[in-house]
C-alpha cells in the first residue's frame, strides 16, 4: 500500500514538472526591411502551442520600429556573416537546440544555422536564394536592384518607399492592407547581404553557401508563395533540388495564393499554423 502510494506521489511530480518545464525554444529572424516585432502575433500561437519562443532583432536593430527608422546607420554594413554569428549566439545560449523560423532572408539564416547543426529543426518561409540557385526571375531581380543599381548601397542602410513595398511584398493584397504594413512594419535594412546574395555563384566562398549535403542535420521545411515577386516559388523550387545530396528531410509548401507579406498579413495564421502542423508531424 505504501509503496503504491509512494509510486503515485513520485509520478505526481514528475507530470507537475514537466508541465511547467519550459518547452522547445523557437527563434524567429525577421527578413530584410520588416522589424522584429512583427512576429509578434506568431510567438503568442507559438507559446500557446508550447514553444518558448523569441524573435531577436538582426544585429543593430533597435527595439521599436520608430527606433530603427530614426538611427539606420546601425544596421548599415551588415552582411549575412554578421547576422549568422549574431544568431549562433543567442542560440547557444538556450538550454536546448530551438526550431528556427525565418522568412526572406531570415530564412536563408535559418538553413545556415540548421547546416551547421545550431538547430533542431527550421523553417524557411519564402527565403531568400542560396548558393547554387541559378533561377532568378525578373521580379525578383527587380526587387533586389532596389540595392544593387548602386555600388555604395553595399555598405548603406536602404528603405523601402511604400511602392517598391507594395511590389516586393503587398502585390497579393488590397492597396489597403498593403499600405498598412507598410506604416507598421518596415525599417531600413543593410543593402550588403543583396550584394552578397546576388554574386553568391561567383563567389568561392560566399556567405550564402549553404552545407545542404548535412546528412545528420534536422528536418528542414521549404515554403513558397506563388504570388511572391521578392522571392518566387521558382528560387524556391530550385533551392530544394540543391538538397538532393542529403538524406535529411527537406519538405515543401506552396501557399499559391500567397505574396511576400505572407508571414504578416491577413492570412499570417495559416502559415503559422501550417509550421506548427509540419513541426508536429516531425515530431519536433
Amino acid at each position: 500500500m505504501l509503496g503504491a502510494r509512494c509510486a503515485g506521489i513520485a509520478a505526481t511530480l514528475r507530470k507537475e514538472r514537466e508541465m511547467t518545464r519550459p518547452g522547445r525554444p523557437a527563434v524567429f529572424i525577421h527578413g530584410l526591411w520588416l522589424h522584429a516585432s512583427s512576429w509578434g502575433p506568431w510567438l503568442e500561437l507559438f507559446q500557446d502551442a508550447g514553444y518558448a519562443p523569441a524573435a531577436p532583432g538582426w544585429p543593430g536593430d533597435l527595439d521599436t520600429v520608430e527606433e530603427s527608422r530614426r538611427d539606420p546607420a546601425l544596421v548599415a554594413g551588415k552582411g549575412i556573416d554578421d547576422v549568422v554569428s549574431h544568431y549562433a549566439r543567442i542560440i547557444r545560449g538556450l538550454e536546448a537546440p530551438p526550431v528556427v523560423i525565418g522568412h526572406s532572408f531570415g530564412g536563408l539564416i535559418a538553413q545556415r544555422l540548421l547546416g551547421q547543426d545550431l538547430a533542431a529543426a527550421a523553417v524557411a518561409i519564402d527565403a531568400a536564394p542560396i548558393k547554387g540557385v541559378l533561377n532568378l526571375p525578373a521580379s525578383a531581380l527587380k526587387v533586389a536592384s532596389i540595392a544593387l543599381r548602386k555600388p555604395a548601397n553595399r555598405n548603406l542602410a536602404i528603405s523601402l518607399t511604400p511602392e517598391q513595398f507594395r511590389y516586393g511584398f503587398g502585390n497579393a493584397l488590397p492597396e489597403q492592407e498593403s499600405a498598412e504594413l507598410y506604416d507598421r512594419w518596415t525599417v531600413p535594412s543593410p543593402g550588403k547581404p543583396l550584394f552578397e546574395a546576388a554574386l553568391a555563384n561567383f563567389t568561392p566562398r560566399s556567405p550564402a553557401k549553404v552545407n545542404t549535403a548535412n546528412k545528420t542535420r534536422g528536418p528542414l521545411l521549404l515554403t513558397a508563395g506563388g504570388h511572391d515577386h521578392t522571392v518566387p516559388a521558382a528560387i524556391t523550387t530550385s533551392t530544394r533540388k540543391l538538397y538532393h545530396k542529403s538524406p535529411a528531410i527537406t519538405d515543401f509548401i506552396e501557399f499559391p495564393d500567397r505574396g511576400h507579406s505572407l508571414t504578416i498579413d491577413h492570412g499570417w495564421r495559416d502559415v503559422a499554423q501550417a509550421a506548427l502542423d509540419w513541426l508536429s508531424q516531425r515530431s519536433v
